[in-house]
């Protein structure tokens, strides 16, 4: 199984307090580190987690609102303190390229990793593509432009079927383009379907981030076959006003997006300073699972660690 965890920085909203910091995730996928916005705090809740600042190679920025992008240039700066080598790359919304790159080049302009600064296309869309990995922005609905993030884990490739290719004496070179699904031509000409020499790969994992946005009735849609969603819970529905006023949701909400997704796990968070604790959301998420029952609803804290 491949390494493709998610671990919880800050899941408060615009005030930090005692309970909560303001908002950072990290995605761990196969030893490198991809930050999803990076409020106060974000550097130290690293080092608490043990997460290497020499494994973060991009960071993904939803909108600009303090509580997701204030940690940014400390974080950078402390990066050419330890002097990381080679090349972080910043996503970020295309109003904040330039304040990015003019706070940095004032206060950090001698850094020994190179920094690239990209401009989240408003529409959103394929932002990040490698070998294993796509991530993936889509339009949110906030009081400014925000942006939402998909963690796609590529397909795997199908597993060799031991008896099968001993049996048929398979050349080594031909291994590979079998895994990658295709048949096998014996020297003499018989041909042998794929299905009958390997075994399905496991399902590839992914993850949605959901920040900052009003309830959006059609959002399941994009978030279709994604396995596990995050979704901003910041009120109950007793101050579903609020939640409508200011363009959030509440948990309730969250969880009618996810259960009509179909995703196999629902993780709330940006929770108001208001609320002593999450007992609430977590009940009228669960009463908001429309059948879908097997979704697993978990309330993120600081600290929380999640194997996707």
């Amino acid at each position: 199984m491949s390494d493709f965890k998610v671990h919880y920085l800050g899941v408060g909203s615009a005030t930090p307090s005692l309970r909560h910091l303001p908002s950072c995730q990290v995605i761990e996928f196969r030893g490198k580190l991809y930050m999803v916005d990076c409020g106060e705090g974000a550097q130290l809740s690293m080092r608490k987690m043990k997460l290497k600042f020499s494994r973060l190679e991009h960071i993904f920025i939803s909108h600009l609102h303090g509580d997701h992008f204030f940690g940014l240039p400390g974080l950078l700066s402390t990066l050419a303190l330890h002097g990381k080598g080679g090349r972080v790359t910043v996503h970020i919304p295309e109003q904040g390229v330039k304040w990015l790159t003019e706070t940095m080049d004032m206060f950090c302009r001698e850094r020994p990793y190179e920094l690239v600064v990209n401009a989240i296309p408003p529409e959103g869309g394929t932002v990040l593509k490698e070998k294993a990995l796509t991530v993936e922005a889509m339009p949110l609905q906030h009081r400014v432009a925000c942006t939402g993030f998909i963690f796609k884990e590529a397909e795997k490739l199908r597993h060799l079927r031991g008896d099968m290719v001993k049996w048929l004496q398979i050349p080594i070179a031909k291994l590979k383009e079998i895994k990658e699904g295709a048949d096998y031509t014996t020297p003499d000409g018989k041909i042998y379907k794929n299905e009958m020499l390997t075994i399905p790969a496991e399902p590839s994992a992914s993850y949605a981030y959901c920040s900052d946005t009003i309830y959006m009735p059609q959002l399941h849609e994009r978030l279709k076959d994604v396995d596990t969603i995050y979704h901003e819970a910041t009120y109950i529905d007793a101050d579903k006003c609020k939640a409508k006023a200011r363009f959030h949701s509440t948990a309730a909400e969250a969880a009618i997006v996810a259960a009509k997704a179909g995703a196999r796990r629902l993780v709330i968070g940006h929770y108001s300073k208001s609320y002593p604790d999450t007992k609430q959301h977590l009940a009228e998420a669960e009463a908001k699972k429309l059948g879908h029952e097997s979704m697993v609803i978990i309330a993120a804290d600081e600290g929380l660690t999640i194997d996707l």
